[in-house]
């Protein structure tokens, strides 16, 4: 190598880092993701460090060869309801088709349902009409567009979303109006048939608006991050799918799992480095847990729900609760209850001094699985203090005081802290049976991959709860998210409807489509710079049941082996297949993936015969109601084959993991 690279994951409360130095060597880093006091943005501030330098000196050039980062600069947008001031173009009579939506109640027996809030400000109807042959039945009413889009400009909107019917198969009207916002002055212009190119103009809206919100926020984030990174530094960003995108072609569309997705990349790959095929990825960070499920392939969702705003966009199917190192923890007269409230970075959990509320962090330090003597002193004025015991301490006495009094049963605040970390390993692994059991899966069968800086507290309680017997620690597990960024591949998934039986005819029209989007896909990851020698690609059709709603992905092959990965796929979903019963292709999908960094990882050496890991410290520990005396190891001074009975703690740079009575520890 003959640059530094850096691999980010920039969390909601911590922003980790992996550095690769020319010689191939990897270090790591960890920052509060909101430190205004300190610095601008906490992933350049990182680098910045690892490389030496003052906060306010500039990068010299060449001396940074790539930065790939996940972000949740999309996500927080979204939730937080900060996106882009939106205009929405529709076909006259379809102004309230978004708020009309799919008709779902998620909540069947709400009297008073509550609609998702629309991201879009105003809408407005313009005359034209597509029929699904492509016959023009209506003209396109270019000088009422001009009107409506001149008024919102006027308004200050900068965005537009274009959604007319049928553009999927017929988008000559929504390029027409695209070319028109474009030509007023709008510097966003997202249209429905790019954003997502197949039928149902409900989830076609909805992702087209979710770009048009989102896209100009990334863009100004991305420009921000180039222009200090300075000239020559190539910029990756990972997509929600699982891919890496060159920055220009990073949308907004793309970016609401950005983050997650490079954890369980990273979870797949190191997995299979030490020989595990099948696996549970836990990631609990600061904020939220994140689970996904990998038995050979990443599983994907495309159609999905993010913060109340459905979108079709394909993405890593990963189920998140607001269970993090960061949830608040209450009692509200009657029970406990972790989140989904986050402390977040500012003022973050009781223990950071900052005066913030308690925590599940706060937790397990009250009860010693997070020991602040073994934890990185970054608190503070200066960012140079340990994690604050004394007031946790004090504040789950009083938390204590406050629930005797309102129940009148005597509470121990030791007993109160174990208490609520029993919620949130409730509040996980009934996440983890969302995207196992209910899909069809032996959670027992699968190992629990585990990371995230709070996911080593809490791992064997999981896998407990769970009946699984075997969690994978990977040495980078506190920053395993920023590992997979520099693992993943770079990918293009190109998608195109169909809607046709399958049958004997259909397969040649369904091979010539897929080598047209695979085309496309090659195409793309082209402009975007990747080396064409590194290229692979994956068909797949999405198939179901005519007369049915819901469709599943399969590898494309011939009819028959098309038909019995489907049968296969449906009955382990839902339980039962009919055969006897018609299949309909509704879509074809490429994904053109460029490989990505080739990472070999150095094998430990053995320890001499009779030679015990050595035991840094002895601290008090509390688990399951009993309070007991355990050695403490740092993972950087264990070898190969060391075993390590529980309970015990292990000290990691990034992350602290638990033994809980019970298990046992081996080094790989």
């Amino acid at each position: 190598m003959a640059a530094w690279q850096f691999w980010v994951d920039r969390g909601g409360t911590f922003t980790d880092i992996v550095a690769r130095a020319p010689d191939g060597s990897l270090s790591t880093r960890k920052l509060l993701s909101e430190n205004p006091r300190r610095y601008r943005d906490a992933a350049v501030a990182g680098i910045r460090a690892e490389l030496g330098l003052a906060q306010d000196a500039a990068i010299p050039a060449g001396l940074v060869e790539a930065v790939k980062m996940g972000t949740t600069v999309a996500t927080n947008a979204l939730l937080e309801r900060k996106g882009e001031r939106v205009l929405l173009l529709v076909n006259r009579g379809f102004a309230d088709m978004l708020r009309i939506g799919n008709q779902a109640r998620p909540r069947l027996f709400d009297l008073d349902v509550k609609l998702p809030e629309l991201l879009h400000e105003s809408v407005s109807e313009i005359g034209g009409r597509v029929a699904v042959d492509g016959d023009e039945l209506e003209a396109l009413d270019l000088d009422g567009a001009r009107a409506a889009l001149e008024e919102a400009f006027v308004r200050g909107i900068r965005a537009v979303a274009v959604v007319l019917i049928h553009a999927w198969a017929h988008p000559e009207h929504e390029l027409r109006l695209g070319a028109l916002a474009r030509e007023v002055g709008f510097t966003q212009v997202s249209l429905s048939h790019a954003a997502s190119p197949l039928p149902r103009i409900v989830p076609r809206g909805d992702t087209a608006v979710v770009d048009a919100y989102l896209s100009p926020i990334l863009r100004r984030y991305v420009g921000q991050v180039s222009e200090e990174l300075g000239a020559g530094t190539r910029l990756y960003f990972m997509q929600s799918n699982g891919g890496l995108a060159e920055a220009g072609s990073f949308q907004g569309k793309d970016a609401i799992l950005s983050g997650p997705a490079g954890g369980i990349v990273g979870a797949v790959r190191t997995a299979a480095m030490a020989g595990i095929d099948r696996i549970i990825g836990f990631d609990m960070g600061g904020t939220s847990t994140d689970v996904a499920l990998y038995a050979g392939e990443f599983e994907r969702a495309f159609d999905t729900v993010v913060a109340g705003v459905r979108m079709r966009a394909p993405m890593m199917a990963i189920n998140t609760v607001a269970a993090g190192g960061g949830s608040i923890l209450a009692f509200d007269g009657a029970r406990f209850r972790v989140g989904p409230e986050s402390a977040g970075a500012v003022p973050g959990p009781a223990s950071y001094r900052r005066g913030g509320p308690l925590t599940v962090t706060d937790a397990n330090v009250m009860v010693g699985k997070i020991q602040p003597a073994h934890f990185p002193p970054i608190f503070g004025a200066n960012g140079d203090e340990a994690l604050d015991a004394d007031v946790v301490r004090q504040k789950f006495a009083a938390l204590a005081a406050e629930i005797e009094a309102a129940t009148g049963t005597p509470q121990d605040p030791m007993a109160v802290a174990e208490g609520f970390l029993r919620v949130a390993v409730a509040n996980m692994a009934n996440a983890i049976k969302q995207v196992s059991i209910q899909k069809g899966h032996d959670a027992t069968r699968f190992a629990l991959q585990c990371f995230g800086g709070a996911g080593g507290q809490h791992a064997c309680l999981v896998a407990d709860a769970l009946g699984m017997e075997t969690v994978f620690l990977h040495p980078f597990a506190g920053v395993l998210s920023a590992y997979g960024m520099g693992l993943a591949d770079q990918s293009v998934i190109r998608e195109g409807a169909v809607e046709a039986p399958l049958n004997a005819a259909a397969m040649p029209v369904l091979k010539a489509k897929l080598a047209t989007l695979k085309a496309h896909g090659q195409a793309a990851l082209v402009a975007q710079g990747a080396d064409p020698a590194r290229f692979s690609a994956a068909l797949r059709l999405h198939l179901r049941y005519a007369g049915t709603d819901s469709f599943l992905p399969v590898p494309f092959g011939s009819q028959e082996q098309v038909l019995v990965a489907f049968t296969e796929a449906h009955r382990q979903r839902f339980g039962f297949a009919t055969p006897e019963r018609g299949v309909v292709v509704e879509a074809c999908v490429a994904e053109v993936t460029a490989a990505g960094e080739k990472v070999e990882e150095v094998a430990l050496a053995a320890r001499p015969d009779g030679e015990a890991p050595e035991v840094i410290d002895q601290v008090a520990l509390y688990s399951d109601g009993t309070e007991h005396r355990v050695p403490v190891y740092d993972r950087e001074a264990l070898r190969a084959s060391d075993l390590i009975a529980g309970p015990a703690l292990i000290r990691e740079a990034t992350a602290t993991t638990v033994i809980e009575p019970g298990w046992a520890g081996e080094v790989t």
